[in-house]
């Protein structure tokens, strides 16, 4: 469980390994919100069809909403025969024997674990839960409360890195983007004040007002695209950069192409940090460079690793001056992904020769 970072992730390996551990039938996991239901519930011990056609998640009502408020562990030899009980719908399994704890991280109750059925009923007679499975399912409980802690704490944090990638990006649309308007809002000032003194000057003018208003357009559909969320778990790490290289082609003027090997899938945090340095490689790329092509590769390296390769012929410069003078081009920001999920960053580029950004990042 503690090597799980997603909630998700963390909730269903829960709820398998209590089910798994006491040899139950069935088992769910609850996390409360705070309106009388249910932020999250997941289940082991029923199929994806039995789960849609027994509709919507449960309330905190009867026995779950015991555990959610009372913080003490319910064992019953025949759930039906409680008074508390309130019925379920018409496609859920029959549940007889059961076994609920809270799980409790202090004197918060982070969600509450059920189990039913201690043995499957096809296998033999069913049999009510003992003390001793309570008694496991307390360990369990406890390191599950860790585990889902550490999972919370990692997903604050990526929010947290998500509302640092929008700041960025707003500063970057404040510099870049106003810019471009102010001088074209100047230029056009110009051309009107020439019109009549000066033609030709007043064309010049003009067309330089084209190729700004151009540029500012290029520089808004770049920043829409950095906005856009990162499809990942929904797609993954291949579509959702393919995807990406495919828009910033139509966007700039530089041709972006996308090459892959057959490469397996990563965790989460190893994909986030190669599209994130990906996305920051090709910012620098098209808008500081000059490229005319831009290059992205996605490779396997041996050994489960994957490398990143970001190269383009723009005009390049001398990483060490660049360190100097405190324009860094998100190179600090790429070296701390880099290293937050044990890979390793190497930037090579020289003025007149383009730039080469590769990350290599260990698989799963």
């Amino acid at each position: 469980m503690s090597r799980q970072l997603e909630v998700r992730e963390v909730l269903q390996r829960i709820v398998s390994s209590a089910r798994a551990l006491l040899g139950a039938q069935y088992a769910a996991l609850g996390v409360p919100d705070d309106n009388d239901g249910f932020a999250q519930f997941v289940v082991d011990g029923v199929s994806d069809e039995q789960w849609r056609a027994i509709g919507p998640l449960p309330r905190q009502h009867g026995i779950l909403a015991a555990m959610l408020h009372e913080a003490n562990p319910q064992r019953l030899a025949d759930l039906r025969q409680d008074p508390r009980f309130g019925g379920w719908p018409d496609a859920h399994p029959e549940l007889g024997a059961f076994l609920g704890l809270p799980i409790v991280d202090g004197e918060e109750i982070l969600g509450a674990i059920f189990l039913a059925n201690e043995h499957d009923p096809a296998q033999g007679p069913p049999r009510a839960f003992t003390a001793e499975d309570e008694r496991l399912l307390r360990i369990l409980a406890a390191h599950a409360a860790i585990a889902l802690t550490n999972a919370r704490l990692y997903e604050r944090s990526r929010e947290l890195t998500l509302v640092g990638e929008r700041a960025r990006i707003a500063h970057e649309l404040h510099d870049a983007v106003s810019q471009k308007l102010f001088s074209l809002r100047l230029t056009a000032q110009a051309a009107a004040a020439l019109v009549t003194r000066d033609p030709d000057r007043a064309r010049a003018e003009l067309a330089q007002v084209s190729r700004l208003a151009a540029e500012a357009a290029d520089e808004l559909r770049g920043v829409v695209v950095e906005l856009r969320p990162a499809a990942l778990d929904e797609d993954g790490l291949l579509p959702t950069l393919q995807s990406h290289v495919e828009v910033l082609d139509r966007a700039h003027a530089a041709d972006v192409s996308f090459r892959h090997d057959r490469v397996g899938a990563l965790p989460p945090a190893q994909e986030e940090a190669v599209l994130r340095v990906a996305q920051e490689a090709l910012h620098n790329a098209l808008r500081h460079s000059g490229a005319t092509g831009v290059r992205v590769e996605l490779l396997a390296a041996g050994g489960r690793r994957v490398r990143l390769r970001v190269a383009d012929d723009g005009r390049g410069f001398e990483p060490e001056q660049v360190r100097r003078a405190g324009r860094h081009l998100g190179l600090v920001s790429m070296r701390d992904r880099a290293s937050g999920v044990g890979g390793s960053l190497r930037i090579e580029s020289f003025p007149g020769r383009g730039t080469v950004v590769e990350l290599e990042v260990p698989g799963g």
